[in-house]
């Protein structure tokens, strides 16, 4: 029997699975191969967002797949340029015909600027109430945010995707989306490969005789997140997916916590972000 990764359940009942695939940018036509590897492996959790361009491939990929739908997990995420209540309404309408059925809707980026973020998670809520997605989310959230879609609508999101790997391991935001009882999801969870990289990283993964990669990804499984780290390559894949047989120490936690830095962070800041570009 394939081993698969463990599954949380979110705070609208739903599971999700623990560690899953990150698509970005990867090509439509690449993505039924790699999505088959990976399917081999145990991976059951895809995600992907309209801004990668690669939703199509996503669903003929999902659809080669000799798997029963219900055993699959796909995210996609609304595209910045989408914000409002029919704009919202129209993208979701594109990506579930480009994929078929999607299990987590994610609104991208909250572009404060623009002040269309409350209207977008209405639209988003409507899609949740009329069962076209089981389960909504948004990404990189700050608090006061996340309050302002909870009190507008009293629906809390499921998920929050934000940045975080060992050099930014945002701790407050993590205590933020517990408290609120949303699951924490990291995006850019290897720091673009930089982490793997990293002397104490390579070291602890010499110790397990494993690879960098899961050590960083059990680093986070262990934190209790949701991990998407991208790979294409079966060996990639492989690699990434070890990370549920490996077991780190206490040492090992507390020699990858000395990596945290006030400036680990890369990608924009969420509260002035509007353009569609982003880093995840």
């Amino acid at each position: 029997m394939t081993r698969l990764a463990p599954v949380l359940e979110m705070n609208d009942g739903a599971p999700i699975p623990q560690l899953g695939l990150g698509v970005m940018y990867i090509p439509d036509d690449e993505l039924p191969a790699v999505l088959a590897h990976a399917a081999a492996l145990g991976f059951r959790h895809f995600d992907t967002a309209t801004h990668y361009g690669n939703e199509a491939g996503i669903g003929e990929g999902m659809r080669r797949l000799e798997l029963p739908r219900e055993e699959l997990f796909v995210t996609t995420k609304l595209p910045n340029a989408a914000h409002g209540y029919d704009s919202a309404l129209r993208a979701f309408d594109r990506s579930e015909q480009a994929i078929g059925s999607i299990d987590l809707y994610l609104l991208h980026w909250p572009q404060p600027p623009k002040g269309k973020y409350r209207e977008t998670w209405r639209a988003m809520v409507r899609l949740r109430d009329e069962g076209r997605v089981r389960s909504i989310g948004v990404c990189n959230f700050p608090e006061a945010l996340l309050d302002e879609l909870i009190g507008d609508t009293g629906v809390t999101p499921a998920v929050n995707q934000v940045e975080l790997h060992p050099a930014y391991p945002q701790p407050d935001m993590r205590a933020a989306n517990t408290a609120r009882g949303i699951l924490t999801e990291s995006w850019s969870p290897l720091e673009h490969g930089r982490a793997i990289k990293h002397s104490t990283i390579t070291a602890i993964a010499e110790n397990h005789g494993c690879s960098p990669a899961a050590v960083v990804l059990r680093w986070h499984l262990d934190l209790g997140l949701v991990v998407i780290p991208k790979a294409a390559s079966p060996a990639h894949l492989a690699s990434n997916f070890a990370a549920l047989d490996l077991r780190l120490t206490a040492e090992d936690h507390a020699a990858i916590a000395g990596l945290a830095r006030v400036d680990g962070g890369f990608g924009p800041d969420p509260m002035v972000h509007t353009t569609e570009q982003g880093a995840d």
